[in-house]
Parts: C-alpha cells; sequence; structure tokens
C-alpha cells in the first residue's frame, strides 16, 4: 500500500549527495565471520553495507507456497557487495492520470516509483536481507539495530530501494549509531495467495512468515555484525507498517523476544476478513484456471509445478491498488486461523497484541495517490455504489449511503484538504481521496492506538510535511524526511536507541493518551512543529471503523 514515497531517482540523487565525496574505498575490506563463513562487505564512507544475504531457503520447486525453510549454516566465502535477488513483481497496468494534474504530482505518481530496481534481478529466490553497520563496528558494539520492511501494497518493492546508509549514516551523526536490516518478502501470488485450498493446507500469509523467519536470522546473527539481538526495532512504512502491526499481533502478542519496539509509518491493522472469502477464493480459482491447474487433483500443488513466468502472467491479470479495486486487492494479510487467527481488528479489540513501545502516524493527505483508479465515477449513485460493492459487500445500502454525508460531493472539504476547489479532477475525486484516506489509513491507526494508548508507550505523528503540489501531503511523502536526514528520522534514530523519542534539545514529544491524545505534527509551514489533537473527522473516523468491524474486505 504505497503509491510511493520518493521517486526512485531521487532517492538515488540524495545517496549520491551524500555520499559522493565520501565513498573512498577503505585501506582493508571489511568482513564478518558467519558460522564457518567469511563474509565479504562493501564499504561505503562512514557505512560498511553486507547486501544479499540469505535467510532462508529459496522458496522454489516444492518449496513454493510453502512456509520458509531456515538457511543452512554458512561456510567458505561469500561476496556481500551486491544486492540479492528482489522478489517477483505484480506489474502494474499503466495509470491514467487527469490532464490537469500539476508537473509535481505527475513526477510523484510516475510508474517509475512502482517500479522494482531495473538492475537488481528478480527471481523466486529472494528471501535476503542487507546489513548497513557503522565503519567502526564490531562484534563488541551492541548497537540497536531497526529492521525495515519495506511497503509496496504487498504486491511491488524490495529491500534494495530505499538507502538505508543514509539512516545509518545519519545515526552515526548524531551521536547514536544504529544497524539498519532491510528484509525481502514473497509478493502478491507467490507471498499472499488466499481461498480455502491455501488456508487448509497452513500456507497463506506466507510472506508474514518469510519476515519472521528473517526476524529469527536476526536474532541469530546480528551479534557478529555489532548489533544487540535483545535492541531490535521493528520499521516499516504503508504495506510495511501493515506487517508491523501484524508481526506484533502474531502468536497472541508473544514477541518471543524477536523486537522490542516499533516504528509504523501510515499503516496499521487494516480492516481485512478472511482469506477464504468469496473475493479472495474467486482470485484463487481464477490464477488455477489461467495457468492451467484447474483439473488437476490438487490444484495447489500444481501451482508449485508451472513454470514461475506461467504463475507470474496468471497474477498480473489480477487487481493491485491502481485498478479499479484501488485499496482492496486480493493480496492484502487476512485471518487464516493460524499466523492471523481471526480478523485483524477484532485480535487488536481482544488485546491481542505485543505491549513494546510504538511510534506511528499518518500522512494528512493519506488517499490523494490511491484514488486515480476510480476517475470515470461521477455522480454520487456511483460513488455509493463502488463504496458498497467493493468496500462494505454485507452492510445494507442504506448504512453505506451515511458515508455520503459524512463525505459530502463538496471539494473544499475533500483531500488534498484545505486546498479550496483546487484540484477537482472530477466531481468524486477529492471526495474519494478523502474517504480512502481515513478508510485504509487514518481509521485504523486511530483504532490501534486508541487500544494501546493506556497499555504501553505510544507516540503519534501527523506529517504536512514535503507538500507536493496537486496531492497535498501525500502517502509515502515523510519519506523524503526519514531517508533525508530530517527531524522524523532523527526521531527514529533515537527512539530505536532509547525507546523514547526525545532528546537532544529536539521538540518535546508527548506521550498519546486517550485522555491527551496530541500529535507531534510537522509543518511545511511555520511552526515547523506543534501539538495537535487526534480528533480530526472525529465522526467520519468513527463511522468507518463501526463499519469496518462489521464488515471487513
Amino acid at each position: 500500500m504505497t503509491a510511493r514515497r520518493l521517486p526512485f531517482l531521487n532517492l538515488t540523487l540524495l545517496v549520491l549527495s551524500v555520499f559522493g565525496a565520501t565513498t573512498h574505498a577503505a585501506s582493508t575490506t571489511p568482513t564478518v565471520i558467519l558460522d564457518s563463513a567469511t563474509v565479504i562487505g562493501q564499504p561505503n564512507g562512514t557505512v560498511v553495507k553486507y547486501l544479499g544475504l540469505p535467510f532462508a531457503q529459496p522458496p522454489v520447486g516444492d518449496l513454493r507456497l510453502r512456509l520458509p525453510v531456515p538457511v543452512s549454516p554458512f561456510n567458505g566465502t561469500f561476496n556481500a557487495t551486491a544486492f540479492g535477488n528482489q522478489c517477483i513483481q505484480q506489474t502494474f497496468p499503466p495509470l491514467a492520470l487527469p490532464n490537469g494534474l500539476p508537473a509535481p504530482a505527475r513526477d510523484y505518481m510516475s510508474l517509475a516509483g512502482f517500479l522494482a530496481l531495473p538492475d537488481v534481478p528478480i527471481s523466486e529466490d529472494c528471501l535476503n536481507l542487507n546489513v548497513i553497520v557503522p565503519a567502526d563496528t564490531s562484534p563488541q558494539s551492541k548497537l540497536p539495530v531497526a529492521v525495515w520492511i519495506f511497503g509496496g501494497g504487498f504486491q511491488i518493492g524490495s529491500n534494495a530501494v530505499e538507502p538505508g546508509e543514509l539512516i545509518v549514516a545519519r545515526s552515526v551523526e548524531v551521536g547514536h549509531p544504529m544497524i539498519y536490516v532491510a528484509v525481502n518478502y514473497r509478493l502478491s501470488a507467490f507471498g499472499f495467495l488466499g481461498g480455502k485450498e491455501v488456508k487448509d493446507a497452513g500456507v497463506a500469509n506466507i510472506a508474514l512468515h518469510d519476515q519472521r523467519e528473517a526476524l529469527r536470522w536476526i536474532q541469530k546473527y546480528i551479534s557478529a555484525f555489532g548489533g544487540d539481538p535483545e535492541k531490535v526495532m521493528l520499521w516499516g512504512e504503508s504495506a510495511g507498517s501493515v506487517a508491523v502491526a501484524l508481526q506484533m499481533q502474531a502468536n497472541g502478542g508473544d514477541t518471543e523476544g524477536l523486537f522490542r519496539a516499533a516504528f509504523m509509518e501510515s499503516g496499521a491493522l487494516i480492516p481485512t476478513g478472511t482469506v477464504d472469502n468469496p473475493y479472495i477464493q474467486a482470485n484463487y480459482d481464477q490464477i488455477v484456471a489461467d495457468t492451467g491447474c484447474a483439473n488437476a487433483t490438487d490444484t495447489l500443488d500444481c501451482l508449485r509445478t508451472v513454470p514461475a513466468e506461467t504463475l507470474k502472467a496468471a497474477m498480473d491479470k489480477t487487481p493491485t491498488f491502481v485498478n479499479f479495486q484501488q485499496v482492496n486487492t486480493p493480496y492484502f494479510p487476512r485471518a487464516d486461523g493460524a499466523f492471523i487467527p481471526d480478523v485483524p481488528q477484532q485480535e487488536l479489540l481482544k488485546g491481542q497484541v505485543a505491549r513494546i513501545p510504538i511510534i506511528t502516524g499518518n500522512d494528512f493527505d493519506e488517499g490523494t495517490v490511491f484514488s486515480f483508479g476510480t476517475l470515470n465515477l461521477t455522480t454520487d449513485d456511483e460513488f455509493l455504489d463502488y463504496i458498497h460493492s467493493n468496500y462494505y459487500r454485507n452492510t445494507s445500502r442504506d448504512a453505506v449511503a451515511k458515508i455520503l454525508d459524512l463525505y459530502p460531493a463538496d471539494p473544499t472539504l475533500g483531500s488534498p484538504y484545505d486546498t479550496g476547489d483546487n484540484f477537482t479532477y472530477t466531481p468524486q475525486y477529492k471526495r474519494m481521496a478523502a474517504f480512502q484516506g481515513d478508510f485504509i489509513e487514518h481509521a485504523p491507526r486511530r483504532l490501534f492506538v486508541q487500544h494501546l494508548a493506556d497499555k504501553q508507550p505510544v507516540y503519534t505523528y501527523l506529517s504536512k510535511f514535503h507538500g507536493v503540489d496537486g496531492l497535498g501531503y501525500p502517502h509515502g511523502s515523510e519519506l523524503a524526511d526519514i531517508f533525508g536526514g530530517g527531524p522524523l528520522g532523527d526521531y527514529l534514530i533515537r527512539f530505536a536507541a532509547t525507546l523514547n523519542p526525545n532528546g537532544d534539545g529536539a521538540v518535546s514529544w508527548p506521550r498519546y493518551t486517550n485522555s491527551t491524545p496530541f500529535m507531534l505534527t510537522f509543518n511545511d509551514a511555520e511552526p515547523t512543529f506543534n501539538l495537535t489533537r487526534d480528533d480530526y473527522r472525529a465522526e467520519q473516523i468513527e463511522y468507518l471503523v463501526k463499519l469496518s468491524l462489521a464488515d471487513p474486505i
């Protein structure tokens, strides 16, 4: 669920600007010892990168569509100076953008931002991770560890996209050195295939198991890189942030000692239902048909035998988050009776969440990037039909119709917010952006923090930073600050190190409580920081939460 952050080229330029003057070769080749292997790293200024380290057996052949198998012990010499394979990505259709979209918004929405890195191979054999450390780190350093789970709607992305060297270099600069680990996980039909057959075989939500296996690898090996396995912070954005919340829910909230804190950007427990609901089952059946497995005695086993290209071709015909379905794709994590025992938001109400310190927040205009797939909807009735059939299928039409009143067609009330009649690309666009931003982002986050705030340390933010003309402060825009040496990134670094974002003379960030639900708000305009209350659109969000709890997607 990301539309996507900074375009990749901008991130590349950022890396070059920071490291361009300091990328001289180190006098000695950096290495670490894993089991009986010597692992060779890549020096890069004030950091060292160890790339493409396998954390599980290649999920190919009979291991396709199965839970990850732990990697064999390392031996010999392992050259960790190049990214490992990216996981197979779902190919997105061309995105139709309105003629009046300003150039900055068009650049932000460029499909270049939706693609995997062209110079990094794509393969089923992709379960690898990257470890980036300060250059002077030794096995005795015992540094905190931030584990990055990338976003991309559970359909695209990889651990090669975000420049983790920037956040590590910044951590050294501000006096809180930390280690960055970025993990790959399987995507779309390879990682989140649903259906009764998948559920019965116990192989739903495979990608969440991939992430868990990576966390076990970190516990076993991170000390060799200078990390402290007792100081691991999970960290994700968009789909990666949703995954962090689900990792907090796993095993009834038992972290198994795998992590002690969480930093979550634009993602919580989204309102999904079961992995074998009719919509998901229909998607499974279609993939089975399109791969030629419909007449197989065991259709799931048949899917393990078809060429990867055949399965990908079938997957590419299924919805993405830039299609008409928008933020209701068949590849969201859903309850499977195992890793996710029950509907995630219902599990939250039962208290099945790890009681660890968390930071979580949203961008001001989360929904603007998600709402170009429905530009053909121009009337109130079309909007209502869409919301009813796509999001609240089992809710009465009259109950869904209340959303029309809560989210009126008046563009001055829509998203991007506070822009008057501007950016009214169609009569329903700003309304759709307001609704979808709350449905999939703001409402789940508020429900999450309200149920955790009085049990554990919770800090929340609202980002009105790094605005994009035509999109407001869109989903992913805070990443420019996180990876660009900005204040939100500095709060993250302190939180990873001390479990408290405050210190170093920064503006005080109070804990969130239900009696004092303060958010630290980051602004492009003055004041750069201010405290706001988490009560915006209270009636609207409360109603969406009520509908979603009763009728998850």
